[in-house]
């Protein structure tokens, strides 16, 4: 398979990181009164009776974390390695609780989520090797620490906004809303220091 456009790699991401992040959500907003295409909101609940809900709550935030990881696309790599076990976690879950239809969906979603790790290949050869390989890693745009802070932020918010939504849905939406945009942003604030530095050293 040849190498993606970005757009096509990007596009992907924020399809599988809206997929998984609106999942974990809904579960954990009050009510279950997020936006999200994928269920059950009710997972939680259903594992409960079983002694698991603390188990379907760390499945939930685990959907969050690495789904917010792809939606704002900066970690597309850790997001989609990440996505791996997660996907494993509820393909078990499901076929426990014997629910027809979503095997064929995560098969789908793992079949994405491989095409994202494809892309970036050229990173799993040194993990192989378990040395430095003779396989350059394809230069990528720099990152900096104050962008991974604003990323983080934006993450932070978004957790917030769980709780608040148990007082106010319509703020609790707009806090994830500020969250996004904050994300958004991380890329906006590695391109100025980015250029400030090399300023500095011309």
């Amino acid at each position: 398979m040849k190498k993606l456009p970005q757009l096509t790699i990007a596009s992907i991401s924020i399809f599988l990181g809206f997929t998984f992040w609106g999942a974990g959500m809904a579960k954990l907003f009050h009510d279950h009164q997020f936006f999200g295409w994928i269920g059950p909101v009710w997972l939680i609940e259903e594992l409960e009776p079983y002694g698991l809900g603390f188990y379907g709550r760390f499945i939930a935030f685990s959907q969050l974390i690495i789904g917010y990881l792809l939606v704002t696309t900066r970690y597309k790599l850790l997001g989609s390695i990440m996505m791996i076990p997660l996907i494993g976690n509820i393909l078990m879950v499901t076929i426990s609780l014997q629910w027809s239809g979503t095997p064929i969906v995560l098969a789908f979603l793992l079949f994405l989520d491989l095409i994202l790790l494809w892309q970036y290949r050229d990173f799993f050869r040194p993990l192989i090797d378990e040395s430095k390989s003779k396989y350059d890693i394809k230069t990528r745009k720099t990152r900096t620490v104050n962008g991974h802070l604003a990323w983080l932020a934006g993450l932070a918010l978004q957790i917030s906004a769980i709780q608040v939504s148990y007082w106010n849905w319509i703020v609790a939406c707009g806090i994830v809303l500020m969250g996004l945009v904050l994300s958004g942003l991380s890329f906006y604030v590695d391109r100025i220091l980015t250029k400030n530095h090399d300023l500095r050293i011309t």
